[in-house]
């Protein structure tokens, strides 16, 4: 592919993005991946530089742009070898005109930077929320130690290692053989909020396609019971091949009907050592993993989540046995989904009480701990351990 049928390559992208940002639609990565997946003409050195336009120009745009072309334009403002592909030869796109319509630059929505900066994150803080992300992995502790020669030690999660960017984890043997898994260090570390030993009984309320599932079976040294739950089939449908894969064999899955989950929990009422609520979310903290997502939420999507949110933690409150823990998770910064649901949580449970966990990364927060992206170099979390009486 030529320089400008890259560039047109993006540009088509960025409208099909932005589409499925306003729809509800497919995530960027699953929309990239389609794209190509009809275009056996382009190597592999084509997809990663169209892929780096596409994220390059989400990055810059705050708010959901008008066009694909609105969002490259915005890029090539900046970047003169950019702007020069705007050639209108073969195919690619064409020439700039005087007056055409830019997307605007930002880090977020308007709404949204209001938001975060009135949940205690500082304007200095904002631009990394959109930085790239690190490839960290968590090594498994129920397989041999692997060899990851390219990978270094992560700063706080023990026994977690960072890959170069772009290293395709798929190929490594240790990924095949379940020694590794794809896990952000700010994710390892919250997930220690629950305590969890060998023999415990453990529920993962919310454990979409197990990664958390996983670290907790692989701390219980696979000893004791360790149930999955999840209303989402597809995504708790992974988790029984990843269990495998990983040589965890304690670990049940159960899916839940919606509003109905405790009846099909009930013979688990009171009796659980520990529960873990990592919550459906905004997703506020993951922006540099998937940065057209605050393109996608509104204040309504936002209203729903908490009232999800809310919903989710009454469920973990009925599971757990007198003296065990509750553990609340969000991968997000928005106060109105972390200390305020804790807040909320707390007035409505009378002799619940919070006890703040011992972290190595993050910073209190309310009752719980917040995790953020330029003080932690991890993505963005906030979380909380709740005691019942």
């Amino acid at each position: 592919m030529t320089p400008g049928a890259r560039t047109e390559a993006a540009i088509e992208l960025l409208d099909a993005i932005i589409t499925a940002a306003r729809e509800g639609g497919a995530a960027a990565d699953t929309l990239i991946a389609r794209y190509f997946g009809t275009r056996r003409y382009a190597g592999s050195k084509d997809r990663r530089a169209v892929r780096e336009l596409v994220y390059a120009a989400i990055r810059q745009a705050g708010d959901v742009p008008p066009s694909g072309r609105a969002a490259m334009l915005l890029l090539a403002d900046a970047d003169p070898a950019i702007a020069a592909t705007f050639d209108g030869v073969a195919h690619g796109p064409a020439a700039i005109g005087p007056d055409e319509v830019r997307a605007e630059p930002g880090i977020a929505p308007p709404w949204l930077i209001e938001a975060l900066i009135a949940s205690g994150l500082s304007a200095d803080a904002l631009p990394a929320l959109i930085s790239r992300a690190t490839l960290d992995v968590r090594v498994n502790a129920l397989k041999t130690a692997p060899e990851l020669p390219d990978a270094t030690p992560l700063p706080r999660a023990d026994g977690g290692m960072r890959l170069p960017t772009g290293t395709n984890i798929e190929a490594l043997p240790a990924w095949r053989d379940g020694s590794i898994e794809v896990q952000d260090e700010g994710s390892q570390i919250v997930g220690l909020a629950l305590p969890a030993k060998a023999g415990d009984r453990i529920v993962d309320l919310c454990a979409g396609a197990g990664g958390k599932t996983l670290a907790l079976a692989a701390r219980m040294q696979d000893q004791g019971t360790l149930l999955a739950c999840d209303t989402d089939r597809t995504r708790l449908s992974r988790l029984p091949a990843r269990a495998e894969r990983a040589g965890a064999t304690s670990i049940e899955t159960r899916l839940l009907d919606p509003k109905s989950e405790l009846a099909t929990l009930e013979t688990w009422r009171g009796s659980a050592d520990g529960v873990l609520v990592d919550a459906p979310c905004s997703g506020t903290g993951t922006w540099r993993r998937n940065p057209e997502a605050r393109w996608r939420l509104t204040p309504d999507r936002l209203a729903r989540l908490v009232e999800t949110q809310r919903h989710v933690l009454g469920i973990g409150a009925e599971l757990v046995k007198p003296g065990g823990s509750l553990v609340y998770i969000v991968c997000s910064l928005l106060d109105v989904e972390g200390r305020e649901q804790v807040d909320a949580f707390l007035a409505d449970h009378p002799g619940w009480r919070a006890e703040t966990p011992d972290l190595p990364a993050g910073r209190r927060h309310g009752f719980g701990i917040r995790l953020d992206p330029a003080n932690d170099g991890t993505d963005g979390f906030f979380v909380a351990r709740l005691v019942a009486p």
